[in-house]
């Protein structure tokens, strides 16, 4: 690792807030706070923080000295001097000298001393930048150092490393006795250039942002120089089958076996977003033969807990052609992981003193599952508790301590032979799993390559879980009504594609959209955060491909809106083979395709799913000159019901939307010229020509798919959107 510090980017970074009257020391700690939050060896997903000593007006305009610290919410990598919240710093160092005081107290005390009352929550480690006596100090969660860190003997592997350079803190939850302790260590030898936490990460400090800054590269650069004189081979291989099957192939299983079924709502799921990794770092861990042990010998730093919970979940490898056994061996696994977790919540919650819980014969309380242990058809929907292990439902209030149990799906599943898959309620946070996951895998991969890996107990991973100060990082705002859904749109680049695209994102799903304007579709999906791919819908292949890029991306698929189409015009007796004939490949047999390969996603899933279609007013109530696109359009609602007869038994709905002159896409002005003048009326009177005397928007037809997308006991329906036309109602 080396140093990115410029004297140039520096001064820049001065020049830039200088205007806004930032002085010069908030400057530089934003500058130095980037370099450190752009690099994920050092700091991932609002981890870390960092501070600043220096004097500031408060809201009167008299100087004051204050400490600015990292605040609640912000990230390391791209923080804004807002982020670093302003604390009276006189009052922080008095209680250096008392002997107890609450998370709650510690909270409110530090909001209190805040020069803007409306400022961020200040850093949970807020007490330990004050207590040391440095102008700038960078604390992070270096992957190398943790390698080193995490050890049955680390004291005596950093001790070894650095000399008398770093002072060594034992593992303490952070809070007020973490920030005593350390200003301990320190205080017994102030010459010390940083801190290592055990289990924990490092502190680096100095009288300049720099100083503090290249501390930090140089400690970190220590560490992995060291990890570099470690075993080359690292994990013994496992004896994998000769082929394992595909992300896109085992991505849907995984997730549909995690999904959490609603006991009070038959049908409903709580589902994740699943991520996927599989770099040679990533497979080189999860093929190891030992991966039982050091795959579930817990989290690289207790911060992680929260975003990947305490254990990875590890299935088999699975094998092409043998998905089905996969799946029910997977559904064991899922079923045992969260039967012990709910094992793992009562007895901590209840503060059992259970000494099996960190003995060494049981170093973590999710043991593996056993080889034909449950039964391969039950779904993993909250399974009844162990005799005597007192299970507390999802999201009710516990015994003893009273926390709330959060829900127990797993975070992470390792996959032997493939790689690994981050779970989240969204694809941020399932990214963000993802990502802490392949930075575990880093730090256990170092600690292995010298020495033995070791987390923190069961008991001290549960209480940092469950840290009500830790829980405040998630948020508390209520989830939006497709929250975990993953949504597909067809013809994603045009009109009413792209309005239903963020109809449904502003209702919480993932956004996936195909359209053969590839730019177009990049560049829509991207402006949505979701994932945009270039095919055409009558091309199977290319289809199939496009789906299956889906399914890698998010993990599967709920929603399929099949839009794709075009109009064709001409009296149906008198147009070529040809005309018709395309026709029917767009506009009736892409509608199959695209349904067919929605299908056999949601059949990997096992969780039903919903296929909706843009039918067109065309197939009840169709127009003059208009059989080339109207006649496939009453295939394609023959098709819906089809759709909905033959998979309603498992949960899959199926409906369309009949829409009606919807300007831009296929309703171009010229053709909107020329439906005007097939029914012999002007433009302004055919665009409005329904009861209403209203024009139809496309954000009408979108909110309908919505609508239906949410509509879990409609299937078989058909949803008008043409403002009233009595002769395109369903009979």
């Amino acid at each position: 690792m080396r140093s990115l510090w410029s004297d140039s980017d520096a001064e820049a970074t001065v020049a830039r807030y200088y205007g806004a009257s930032i002085g010069r020391d908030l400057a530089l700690r934003v500058y130095t706070s980037r370099l450190l939050g752009g690099d994920p060896r050092l700091v991932l997903h609002g981890g870390g923080n960092v501070s600043v000593k220096t004097v500031l007006p408060d809201l009167m305009g008299d100087p004051v000295e204050v400490l600015c610290v990292k605040g609640s919410g912000w990230d390391m990598g791209d923080i804004e001097p807002a982020g670093l919240p302003a604390v009276r710093l006189a009052p922080l160092r008095r209680l250096r000298w008392r002997d107890a005081l609450s998370d709650e107290d510690m909270v409110r005390l530090q909001r209190a001393n805040l020069i803007d009352p409306g400022a961020p929550t200040p850093s949970v480690e807020t007490l330990l930048h004050a207590f040391l006596p440095h102008k700038f100090v960078d604390h992070t969660h270096a992957t190398a150092v943790l390698s080193l860190a995490d050890q049955p003997d680390a004291a005596e592997r950093v001790a070894d490393l650095y000399g008398k350079r770093v002072g060594i803190v034992p593992y303490i939850m952070p809070g007020f006795l973490l920030a005593k302790k350390a200003a301990e260590i320190y205080e017994a030898d102030p010459a010390v250039e940083g801190l290592v936490l055990l289990k924990h990460g490092v502190f680096s400090f100095g009288d300049s942002a720099r100083e503090a800054y290249e501390r930090m590269i140089a400690i970190v650069s220590a560490a992995e120089e060291r990890l570099s004189r470690g075993r080359r081979r690292v994990f013994a291989a496992a004896k994998l089958p000769a082929e394992v099957a595909g992300a896109a192939e085992v991505a849907p299983v995984l997730r549909g076996v995690s999904a959490l079924a609603d006991p009070a709502a038959p049908g409903l799921y709580k589902r994740f977003v699943l991520d996927f990794r599989g770099g040679p770092e990533v497979r080189n861990f999860v093929d190891g033969a030992d991966l039982q042990r050091y795959g579930l010998a817990g989290v690289a730093t207790p911060d992680h807990t929260i975003r990947t919970k305490n254990f990875p979940l590890i299935v088999p490898a699975p094998e092409p052609g043998r998905l089905d056994a996969f799946a029910a061996t997977a559904r064991v696994a899922v079923e045992r992981f969260i039967a012990e977790y709910h094992a793992y919540f009562a007895r901590h919650n209840a503060g059992s003193a259970d000494p099996t819980l960190a003995s060494p014969a049981n170093p973590h309380p999710f043991p593996p599952p056993l080889a034909g242990e449950g039964d391969p058809g039950a779904r993993p929907n909250n399974p009844p508790p162990q005799a005597g292990e007192g299970r507390v439902g999802v999201g009710a209030g516990g015994a003893g301590r009273g926390k709330r149990e959060l829900d127990p799906a797993p975070r992470v599943i390792l996959v032997p032979g493939l790689g690994l898959f981050g779970l989240g309620r969204s694809a941020r946070d399932a990214a963000v799993a993802a990502d802490l996951a392949e930075s575990w895998v880093a730090t256990v991969t170092g600690a292995e390559a010298i020495g033995t890996f070791e987390s923190l107990s069961p008991a001290e991973l549960f209480e940092m879980e469950y840290w009500s100060l830790e829980q405040a990082k998630l948020g508390s705002a209520a989830e939006k009504p497709l929250a975990g859904q993953v949504a597909l749109i067809t013809g994603g680049a045009g009109t009413i594609g792209l309005a239903t695209a963020r109809a449904l994102k502003n209702a919480g799903a993932e956004i996936a959209l195909i359209d053969r304007d590839g730019a177009g579709v990049e560049g829509a999906a991207a402006k949505l955060g979701g994932l945009g791919l270039a095919a055409d819908v009558t091309d199977t292949a290319a289809l199939r491909a496009a789906f299956d890029r889906v399914a890698v991306r998010f993990g599967g698929l709920d929603i399929v809106v099949s839009n794709a189409g075009a109009a064709w015009q001409g009296r149906i007796g008198e147009i070529d083979d040809k005309t018709l004939r395309d026709s029917f490949e767009l506009n009736f047999f892409a509608h199959q395709s695209v349904a067919r390969n929605a299908v056999r996603i949601m059949l990997a899933q096992g969780t039903g799913g919903c296929l909706l279609f843009n039918v067109s007013k065309q197939a009840l109530n169709p127009g003059v000159d208009f059989g080339p696109y109207g006649v496939p359009k009453a295939a394609t609602l023959a098709l819906m019901r089809q759709y909905a007869l033959d998979y309603g038994a498992i949960g899959i709905r199926a409906n369309a939307v009949n829409a009606d002159r919807i300007r831009g896409g296929l309703l171009t002005p010229e053709m909107i010229a020329a439906r005007a003048r097939a029914r012999g009326v002007g433009e302004t009177e055919y665009m409005g020509g329904n009861l209403l005397r209203r024009e139809v928007t496309a954000g009408d037809v979108a909110q309908a798919f919505v609508e239906l997308a949410l509509a879990r006991t409609t299937t078989g329906g058909i949803a008008t959107v043409d403002g009233g036309n009595i002769a395109a109602a369903p009979r």
